[in-house]
């Protein structure tokens, strides 16, 4: 009973909250007087209604789910891989880091037109998911590593500890909290830039291939419809994650 009072109490909120915003921009878009400029919330969201009856829409959708998974899951894993080797060994953090400072100090759009060269217009988004996510998990996955209790660590070599079992009892419980984070925003991060580089390279089936299409033919209800579309499946898979951890981490108290 309670958790159910607690559910209707989170659900009213996010309705309210929601509705606050949209009477906001109900209220903007009187206020601007022009459609082609800020189009009123029913506008939007009948186009997108019209666009959810059309096979490509949901063509485009799988096939950006597509990307942005490739590259973020790529980038989690191979960030957490060589971050915990970066952290546990400084002659490779001071190897790397050069390149991650270059890599987060480079606007994004100099990436995507390099990409552009070198990979299909399909595989330019995956790659630049990746190489814009991969600096994140990397860093936070060398925090991690170096927030490890040196006493601990003391302790383990006085008892002869093996190395598999310092990484899977010490550095690990240590690391998890910097990980999850990291992925958190590597999903968030993901989707905008995945997004941006589909707009450029403007492949077949594509979210961003779609944005550029409604701005190059002024459908600015459409071009709203395509970036709420991004925003919620952005929000979907981020609520997704938390919950799939939370769930691990009760099985595993368990």
């Amino acid at each position: 009973m309670m958790d159910s009072t607690i559910k209707n109490n989170r659900f009213m909120k996010t309705f309210l909250i929601i509705s606050f915003w949209i009477i906001v921009w109900q209220i903007g878009h009187i206020i601007v007087g022009r459609d082609l400029y800020l189009p009123a919330p029913f506008q939007v969201f009948k186009r997108l209604g019209e666009l959810t009856s059309e096979p490509i829409f949901w063509h485009s959708i799988a096939f950006s789910i597509y990307r942005v998974g490739i590259g973020v899951i790529l980038s989690i894993i191979l960030g957490a891989i060589i971050g915990t080797i970066s952290g546990m060994y400084e002659i490779v953090f001071e190897i790397l880091n050069p390149a991650m400072v270059a890599i987060k100090s480079t606007p994004v759009m100099s990436f995507i037109i390099l990409a552009l060269i070198w990979f299909s217009s399909s595989n330019s988004p995956i790659f630049i998911c990746f190489l814009m996510c991969f600096p994140l998990v990397w860093t936070n996955t060398v925090q991690g590593i170096r927030s490890v209790d040196e006493k601990l660590l003391e302790m383990a070599k006085i008892y002869s500890v093996s190395k598999k079992q310092i990484i899977k009892r010490i550095y690990l419980p240590s690391l998890k909290p910097y990980l999850i984070a990291s992925s958190l925003g590597a999903l968030g991060l993901g989707w905008k830039v995945t997004v941006a580089a589909e707009v450029l390279s403007n492949p077949r089936y594509s979210i961003g291939g779609n944005l550029y299409a409604s701005k190059a033919y002024l459908d600015v209800p459409a071009l709203f419809a395509w970036t709420i579309t991004v925003i919620v499946l952005s929000f979907i898979f981020e609520v997704a994650f938390v919950k799939m951890v939370n769930k691990k981490i009760g099985s595993a108290k368990r």
